[in-house]
């Protein structure tokens, strides 16, 4: 069997090798959960998306090389690449159906892209014991939704996070999101760890977002945010928007 594969660098506004890769492979039918499994470990990427066609649009699923996963932004920002650029080229729109996060629609204005993401807004949660060494430093607040949001007062403190990973992998949320306020211009620093789902560190993350978003835009009072992904290296230039 012969099965189309690309790899797409999404959230990238600088050319080649910048920002966060992801696996797309389009099928005309599922194959068994097993080989779309075994095909995202050979990737080894952060995700492995796989969608087949369902109603006008197209049921999409996410796999790290470890596991599936119930939300993925930039394979579903890579999948419409896919869509928008040999499949459905006349086409401005496309609707993901998932399992988990409903129906996840990208548009199209010329080269640019929107993703339509659901928010999961964090709450004040009780500090797990293991979180300070987990990090490296001790956060300034705690809140959780899906995954945990470790709160620093500077980009510095985020640059500076040395993470444990096998901590990290035993504590009881999906992944840990580390943020802070940033600056000239950029709202928000972010970087995010989720090594018992395979992935110890992504360079950028949609998925965060849903949760960093709802609280920068309450804490910041801004209905348009800019931020900054993996805060260590150099950067991600991504663009994070989102209005309301």
């Amino acid at each position: 069997m012969r099965l189309p594969l690309y790899q797409i660098d999404a959230f990238a506004t600088d050319g080649p090798f910048t920002g966060n890769p992801a696996a797309v492979c389009p099928l005309e039918a599922w194959l068994p959960d097993a080989v779309m499994q075994q095909i995202a470990a050979e990737n080894n990427l952060s995700e492995t998306a796989f969608f087949v066609p369902e109603g006008e649009g197209y049921r999409l699923r996410w796999f790290t090389p470890t596991t599936e996963v119930d939300l993925c932004g930039h394979a579903t920002l890579a999948s419409a690449f896919v869509v928008f650029r040999w499949l459905k080229p006349q086409h401005s729109e496309v609707t993901f159906t998932t399992q988990q996060a409903g129906p996840l629609s990208v548009t199209r204005d010329g080269d640019h892209l929107a993703l339509d993401f659901l928010a999961r807004p964090p709450a004040p949660c009780t500090t797990p014991s293991d979180l300070d060494r987990a990090l490296g430093r001790p956060p300034m607040a705690v809140l959780a939704a899906r995954d945990y949001l470790a709160v620093y007062e500077t980009a510095d403190d985020i640059r500076a996070l040395t993470p444990d990973f096998a901590a990290i992998a035993a504590l009881d949320r999906f992944a840990v999101i580390a943020t802070a306020p940033g600056s000239g211009g950029i709202d928000f620093v972010s970087r995010f760890f989720a090594p018992a789902r395979g992935v110890d560190e992504d360079p950028v993350t949609g998925s965060a977002h849903c949760t960093l978003i709802p609280y920068w835009a309450e804490r910041l009072g801004k209905s348009l945010r800019r931020a900054s992904c993996r805060a260590a290296a150099a950067p991600c230039p991504a663009r994070c928007a989102a209005t309301g």
